[in-house]
């Protein structure tokens, strides 16, 4: 997790794959022995374009019966307290030989015993690392259980769905506008979903070595009935609350691992949190149910085969939460039947957009919803009513738009893949509405592209930007980064990035 700081302006960047593990050369660090009398210091300077005075210091230990005396000094050429003691070494010797302290004797190791021994201490190291990331999962874990679903309290709120017309049939989808005909139209749901929303731990074994490896959390999203509201609401509103079949199938689609367990917040999961942002991701592999069967049995603990694609459904969600309010997104994508035949993996479409505003003080956001049949009027006196109802429902879109676009390609990239939109509450969404899943010539070898997901929102006097940033090809489900800047929402032009869209520093 890296930080940068300024007066009104905080960035953050969380990393599927952490520098210290990938890097022996900077993940250890050995200390000498402090058991020393005295501490000589000798400083070099040296000038470079960016830092023209920087300061090295080097510490030598010097031993306890050591003494700095002009005789002495004249008998040590070589400005060394180890002096004498010192193995000099003739690299012309030919007969010369490398003593890496392998063994006690003085017989060296045979270089099929020197390679196995090599071998175990690589074995050791990488057991480190892998401890390191199982403590990174954990802390992933445990924060997004107590900060995202505080610890399994309800979430009370609206959802607004906006179904696009690539499913509709090829006669709806020729029916788009001429200059947008990669582009799909979304069509906004009558009728606004009330849902209850939770998440809980729950214990799958008591005895396991590793405390989260015996723990589980459990998602529950689920339309409101009337006991979901005041007591003393009016029951003739209580037809609002009959749902249709297909508003129930819509919570049906899941999108978080059914078992979320630690393993699941590595990069190849598409699950993180970062400040006061999170991201969540599933998706179903593009194979018949038989091979996905055994893949599934045959996976274990292969965090990369677990979530390798090409998929024919993949569903992400991004939020933020702050001042006791949530806003998310939901995106739904999947595969066209007809595309399913061609010779190159088909992309996944966006099926669905759901729009989130939730309240987490066990109250709906509308106050019309905790209002009293008698008076009309809501019995519930929220000190913050009014920044709730502007951040939620107020004017839509992002003040000046995304606050730092992210580079998305090209511009034909851009248009053939993306849209931004705006909604109510003064939010702005930057989204793929198509997902290639095979690399492009543009992309070369994945890393120069993948796809991004950002949203814009200001719940208060903070406003935020995350975006959920994956890999390409058949990799999309893997995060490379979740990056979430901060700033004083009177202060966002004044600090608006103007580089043209450059991803954060890693």
């Amino acid at each position: 997790l890296k930080q940068h700081n300024t007066t009104t302006m905080r960035s953050y960047v969380a990393l599927t794959s952490l520098a210290a593990i990938a890097s022996p050369a900077t993940s250890f660090t050995f200390a000498p022995n402090t058991a020393t009398r005295q501490l000589k210091s000798v400083q070099t300077r040296t000038a470079s374009q960016h830092a023209p005075s920087t300061l090295h210091t080097r510490l030598y230990a010097a031993k306890d019966d050591d003494t700095t005396t002009d005789d002495n000094q004249s008998e040590n050429p070589y400005a060394d307290p180890n002096y004498p003691d010192l193995e000099f070494i003739n690299y012309d010797d030919p007969d010369y030989q490398v003593d890496q302290g392998l063994t006690d004797g003085d017989e060296f190791l045979s270089s099929r015993d020197r390679d196995e021994a090599n071998i175990q201490t690589l074995a050791e190291i990488e057991a480190m690392r892998e401890e390191r990331r199982r403590r990174n999962d954990e802390f992933q874990f445990e924060t997004y259980h107590a900060n995202v679903l505080r610890g399994g309290e309800v979430a009370l709120g609206e959802w607004t769905v906006f179904q696009t017309d690539t499913f509709m049939g090829g006669d709806v989808v020729e029916g788009r506008h001429p200059q947008a005909v990669n582009v799909p139209r979304l069509l906004k749901w009558d009728k606004v979903l009330k849902v209850v929303s939770r998440g809980s731990k729950v214990i799958v074994d008591a005895e396991a070595e590793w405390r989260v490896d015996g723990e589980r959390i459990v998602h529950e999203e689920r339309l409101a009935s009337v006991d979901d509201f005041p007591a003393f609401i009016d029951k003739d509103d209580a037809e609002e609350l009959v749902w249709e079949e297909t508003e129930m199938l819509h919570l049906e689609n899941r999108f978080w691992p059914k078992d979320m367990e630690s393993l699941d917040f590595r990069g190849p999961g598409g699950n993180m949190c970062v400040g006061k942002a999170y991201t969540i991701c599933d998706a179903v592999p593009l194979v018949d149910s038989k091979q996905q069967s055994d893949d599934e049995d045959g996976a274990g603990g292969d965090i990369s085969g677990r979530h390798e694609g090409p998929f024919s459904e993949m569903r992400t969600e991004l939020g933020v939460q702050e001042n006791g309010m949530r806003f998310r997104i939901k995106l739904d994508y999947g595969v066209l039947e007809e595309d399913e035949s061609g010779d190159v993996t088909p992309p996944l479409h966006l099926r669905t957009l759901t729009v989130c505003r939730e309240t987490l003080d066990g109250y709906w956001p509308n106050p019309a919803d905790n209002a009293s049949a008698e008076t009309s009027e809501s019995t519930l006196q929220r000190r913050n009513q009014d920044e709730i109802t502007n951040s939620l429902f107020g004017a839509p879109g992002a003040p000046g738009g995304l606050y730092d676009p992210p580079p998305v390609g090209s511009e034909e990239r851009a248009i053939q893949n993306y849209m931004l939109l705006d909604f109510e509450g003064g939010a702005t969404v930057l989204l793929p509405h198509r997902l290639d899943q095979h690399h492009t010539a543009e992309e070369g070898d994945g890393d120069a592209f993948g796809w991004v997901t950002s949203l814009d929102w200001t719940p208060g006097k903070i406003r935020y930007q995350v975006d959920r940033k994956v890999l390409s090809g058949p990799a999309l489900k893997g995060l490379k980064t979740l990056e979430l800047s901060e700033v004083q929402g009177e202060d966002a032009d004044r600090w608006r990035p103007k580089d043209g869209g450059t991803n954060m520093r890693q």
